[in-house]
């Protein structure tokens, strides 16, 4: 028995009716998605990918990690966080990159970096008014005039190979990347603004690694290892 075109009408209007319905709902989705991608990206975390070896064992070439936006900020930076910093001192050298629209769109809802800008990521070794010297008789970094043992460098590495003796200025930092023979660090760039980094350029901690699945994780800041770091004399 054939339907009624009255009949056929009525049931074309409510599968259209949930369509639209349908619809509706997925773009609701997707615009409260966007925009609390948005507000993550602003205020509290965004995305970047290791390319080099330079924090080797800490963070593995391809790893993508999340940066806390709120350090510095609300929450103190301290001896031993790993942070992102822009490279407004150009220790990297120029780079020319084109982003594809897919990229682009990520970049604006902070699961890709901004490609426009280079970024480091590196471990802080001294705070504004610290003393870092290298080496001690034994072969290890001092601050403030204690020995630190850092279980974090990669294997095999020194401390450092290149001597230096700074007194960190205020609103700077002394950077070093843990794979020490492979990591052009603040020891690389002493006679450029004495290889200190403006606090400013700090984008954030390196909380998490995001990627790949295999190495989720907390990036350890290892807090234990300047327990016994006075602070800097005034």
């Amino acid at each position: 028995m054939s339907a009624e075109p009255g009949e056929a009408n009525s049931n074309d209007a409510g599968f259209l009716l949930k369509l639209w319905r349908m619809v509706r709902e997925i773009v609701v989705i997707l615009v409260i998605a966007i925009g609390l991608s948005l507000i993550i990206k602003t205020f509290f975390f965004r995305a970047y990918f290791i390319p080099s070896g330079s924090m080797e064992n800490t963070l593995q070439i391809d790893d993508r990690i999340f940066a806390n936006l709120m350090v510095p900020g609300p929450f103190d930076l301290n001896r031993g966080d790993v942070v992102v910093f822009r490279d407004d001192d150009a220790w990297l050298p120029p780079v020319q990159t084109e982003q594809s629209g897919f990229d682009k769109a990520l970049s604006f809802i902070g699961l890709l970096p901004d490609q426009g800008e280079q970024y480091l990521v590196k471990r802080i070794i001294g705070m504004p008014g610290d003393t870092v010297e290298c080496c001690s008789a034994d072969g290890r970094i001092k601050v403030n005039g204690v020995e630190i043992d850092e279980p974090y460098i990669y294997p095999g590495d020194n401390p450092s190979d290149i001597p230096f003796s700074v007194t960190v200025p205020e609103n700077k930092l002394w950077v070093l990347g843990d794979h020490r023979g492979a990591s052009a660090d603040s020891r690389y760039h002493m006679d450029t603004e004495g290889g200190f980094v403006d606090m400013e350029t700090v984008q954030g901690k390196a909380q998490v690694i995001s990627w790949p699945m295999d190495r989720w994780g907390v990036v350890d800041s290892h807090r234990e290892v300047f327990d016994n770091v006075p602070d800097p004399a005034r």
